[in-house]
């Protein structure tokens, strides 16, 4: 952590470093499996195909897991996005199982708006920093402190703190939600993460109090590493997630969701990319870029422009084939949302993407973390 003590002020509420670095411990003792051999891998992925197809279930998997659920979610008629399109896809697909490659919050929010659906993860146990950063009760006790505030909150927050909200945004529409509420004279409590509240109070003005919250993966980017790596490579272009620190931001040639930056890479005229978010993403953004344009990591914690990245959630990293074989074969237990829970944040999910269609704005191009 760059700071000591407590973080006040800026961010509204009280988080003790203490608390946050309890949460990068539990990130740093998440064991990730071992990737399989060829030869099994191309057994797993015959064997899920066939129980996917037997048991009615597709495939919804993030940016950030790894290429093998990636590839086979595209190869067996499923689905790789942000949080939010795959759940909306979920809806849309004719199937009864959902079957969630990601983190808890992604299932959660699948069922949310699939309640009449079995919606299952591969790996129960894989959380969120932002969504442990921001437990309902001390978020609750915040709100309620703050009567006059609209709530805004990330996509990364349990159902329960979707709940507590009035609006439920994405990384991509958050800007133009914020916009609205501040040209509307709302003033805003923001969660849970702190570099992306502060990047869109900047950027429009808004009166907003925020939570103090960090993505463990976006929060190591360093500037100085990254204007090293620049001086490496005059040429590249950066392109950085929003979660990123405030300095990170302002080295970037274009700050956007998930989707929007697999989408840089295949619009802007360069050859070559440093890229300051989840590694994960490397998968659908090749794809998108195309031969001739080279991606690179960029540099997290550590010393000069040459040192390796550690850019990869750890809850992500927990999905594996092996994982989703086991839910297929033994059966996964379906998520559980208490219905007034799941009713409550239904509506700022809907009134986000009633915003979007009225104003036209394509959510599968407005992706979250």
């Amino acid at each position: 952590m760059a700071q000591s003590g407590d973080q006040q002020d800026d961010f509204g509420n009280t988080i003790s470093v203490n608390e946050l670095e309890r949460i990068e411990q539990i990130a740093a003792e998440v064991v990730c499996p071992v990737p399989p051999t060829e030869a099994r891998r191309a057994e797993l992925k015959r064997r899920i195909t066939a129980l996917l197809q037997e048991q009615d279930a597709v495939l919804v998997a993030h940016y950030y897991v790894a290429e093998d659920l990636q590839s086979l979610a595209l190869e067996t008629g499923g689905h790789v996005a942000d949080s939010l399109e795959m759940a909306r896809f979920g809806h849309e697909h004719s199937a009864s199982t959902l079957i969630v490659a990601g983190v808890r919050f992604m299932g959660e929010t699948a069922k949310i708006l699939n309640p009449e659906k079995r919606v299952l993860m591969v790996e129960d146990e894989a959380t969120c920093s932002l969504d442990l950063s921001c437990p309902i009760d001390r978020f609750s006790h915040f709100c309620d402190a703050h009567p006059d505030r609209k709530v805004v909150v990330y996509a990364n927050t349990s159902a329960e703190v979707k709940a507590r909200s009035d609006w439920v945004v994405t990384s991509g529409i958050a800007l133009d939600i914020v916009s609205y509420l501040t040209a509307s004279g709302e003033k805003i409590i923001w969660a849970p993460d702190r570099h992306l509240g502060s990047y869109i109070r900047e950027q429009t003005g808004a009166d907003m109090l925020l939570w103090g919250g960090i993505c463990v993966v976006h929060d190591e980017y360093r500037s100085r590493e990254l204007q090293l790596m620049k001086q490496r490579y005059p040429d590249a272009k950066v392109l950085v997630h929003p979660e990123s620190p405030r300095d990170v931001i302002k080295l970037a040639d274009v700050v956007g969701s998930t989707t929007a930056l697999v989408n840089a890479v295949r619009t802007l005229d360069a050859r070559r990319f440093i890229v300051a978010t989840d590694r994960g993403i490397f998968f659908k953004m090749q794809q998108a870029a195309g031969p001739g344009k080279e991606l690179m990591e960029a540099p997290t914690k550590g010393v000069g422009a040459t040192c390796t990245s550690c850019g990869h959630c750890p809850w992500m990293g927990m999905n594996d084939l092996e994982k989703l074989l086991n839910v297929l074969e033994k059966g996964g237990k379906d998520i559980e949302i208490a219905p007034e829970i799941r009713s409550r944040a239904a509506v700022p999910i809907n009134r986000m993407m009633e915003f979007a269609k009225a104003r036209g704005i394509g959510m599968a191009s407005k992706g979250n973390a």
